[in-house]
């Protein structure tokens, strides 16, 4: 199975096709509109060139000399199922059309060609059903095998989560495919790092161009992204090329775009559906060569429903999506970014990297991390900085966190099921229940007296003292 070009402006088209006149003026109109064509009289010398050039897709006579048009789409089906094939039957003759299809074709055209908008459209349209069929092949294939074919496109990103795994497979699933791939998810979970994934993983050989979009208003929008002729606008002195332009033959990163105005979105839309765009103050339509990643912390389909984004841009968005998990929801990766920044952080300070205690570990898996892994960064490097000797010091992160944690029932249900509840078959005393939850806090805690005071909601001076009563 091999990567498919599905835009008509690169893909290679075998026409085969035994009247020469035909034949000529097929080419010349698909050699017009985009196409790079092959020829073939007739279906022998059409699957020789099938066979050596793998054509995108085929189009094909169904009478002709040596062989005729139902060998080959017998032929060239029984070697792949991914190349369309369009054939061309003539007037009213639906059965061989039926027999076509039968055997392998895609879609069919009568004979004459006459109408040549309905030539362009039937050809997208099955360029884009193979697009679809490989990349589902190609999805399955890796989700079923668990194995990626470029582990190195994502070694920046430091996870050992199943669930970023799976994530991992589905991009590099559709990251060849030209479609729009949308990343979504809180921020800090490091969205422009799965971006940089995906271009390196799309073998586009262009720039990665990244640009946050909040903020911008419709004028600075079209002048960062589409850019401008000399003389577009007062203080227009000389011409300005866009990002479009400089991400050509790789790939734009749109970070932020649920903060798109509604002007604004209807370019963007324009840019993702035509690949096209308009600099400011000129006349001709550009053609856009950049592969588009978007991303957004914001809830799209809500902003949809609420009349602030635009539906058909949405959808168009959604062609290809990921959404990030929170650092919270991936605490097995919590030990390994924190020995990560420990050592990132040490290096830029010119200190020795220092030793972090068991308690750490516990007090970042009971913390929600609002700002995820960027924030997380943040605490280490600031725990670094301070730390005056070989063992890290907690006081700058356990200040920093405060009482923010998440419930100690859901906590527990992640690190050990809550014991049952001793007081269902009598009414407690506050005795009872304080000694409860003072135990059930420090067993959640580790034994941690300032973690599991912050549970029961306490000083740590104030639980010292019930724990002191307790004691024989």
């Amino acid at each position: 199975m091999t990567a498919l070009d599905t835009t008509n402006h690169h893909s290679t088209i075998l026409v085969v096709e035994d009247e020469k006149y035909v034949r000529e003026s097929l080419t010349a109109y698909l050699d017009d509109i985009g196409y790079r064509v092959l020829e073939a009289e007739n279906g022998q010398t059409g699957l020789e060139l099938f066979r050596s050039q793998r054509p995108d897709i085929v189009m094909t006579d169904l009478r002709m000399p040596i062989m005729d048009g139902f060998s080959l789409v017998e032929a060239i089906r029984a070697e792949t199922e991914f190349t369309p094939i369009v054939v061309v039957s003539g007037v009213g003759a639906i059965d061989e059309a039926v027999r076509a299809m039968r055997l392998g074709a895609w879609d069919y055209l009568s004979k004459p060609i006459v109408n040549l908008e309905e030539l362009q459209i039937t050809l997208e349209r099955s360029l884009e059903r193979a697009r679809t069929k490989y990349e589902l092949e190609r999805l399955r294939r890796h989700l079923s095998d668990g194995t990626l074919d470029d582990e190195t496109a994502f070694s920046s990103i430091i996870t050992a989560s199943p669930r970023m795994r799976t994530l991992f497979l589905y991009l590099e699933s559709v990251s060849p495919s030209r479609q729009p791939v949308l990343i979504t998810g809180e921020t800090g979970t490091g969205k422009e790092l799965i971006a940089r994934a995906v271009h390196t993983l799309s073998g586009v050989r262009g720039p990665f161009v990244a640009i946050n979009l909040a903020g911008l208003d419709d004028v600075m929008f079209s002048d960062t992204l589409f850019g401008h002729q000399r003389g577009a606008y007062t203080g227009a002195d000389r011409a300005r090329e866009g990002l479009i332009r400089q991400a050509s033959g790789g790939t734009l990163f749109l970070d932020e775009i649920g903060d798109l105005s509604p002007g604004s979105q209807v370019k963007l839309l324009r840019l993702l559906q035509e690949g096209e765009y308009l600099p400011l103050g000129a006349d001709k339509v550009q053609k856009s060569g950049a592969r588009i990643v978007a991303a957004t912390h914001s809830d799209l389909k809500a902003k949809m429903e609420q009349g602030a984004f635009r539906p058909d841009l949405y959808y168009r968005l959604y062609s290809h999506r990921v959404e990030l998990p929170p650092l919270r929801d991936r605490s097995e990766d919590l030990p390994l970014l924190a020995d990560y920044f420990l050592k990132k952080s040490a290096i830029l300070l010119g200190k020795m990297p220092p030793v972090a205690p068991v308690e750490l570990f516990r007090y970042l898996a009971a913390y929600r991390f609002p700002g995820n892994i960027r924030e997380l960064e943040a605490l280490i490097h600031d725990a670094v900085a301070r730390s005056v000797s070989r063992n890290l010091s907690l006081e700058s992160i356990v200040a920093a966190i405060g009482s923010d944690l998440r419930s100690p029932v859901a906590l527990a249900q992640v690190e050990s099921p809550c014991k049952v509840c001793p007081f269902a078959k009598k009414f407690p005393t506050l005795k009872e229940t304080e000694e409860f939850l003072v135990t059930e806090a420090m067993t959640l805690a580790g034994s941690n007296q300032r973690l599991a005071a912050t549970y029961l909601g306490i000083t740590r001076q104030a639980l010292n003292k019930r724990l002191s009563r307790a004691d024989p």
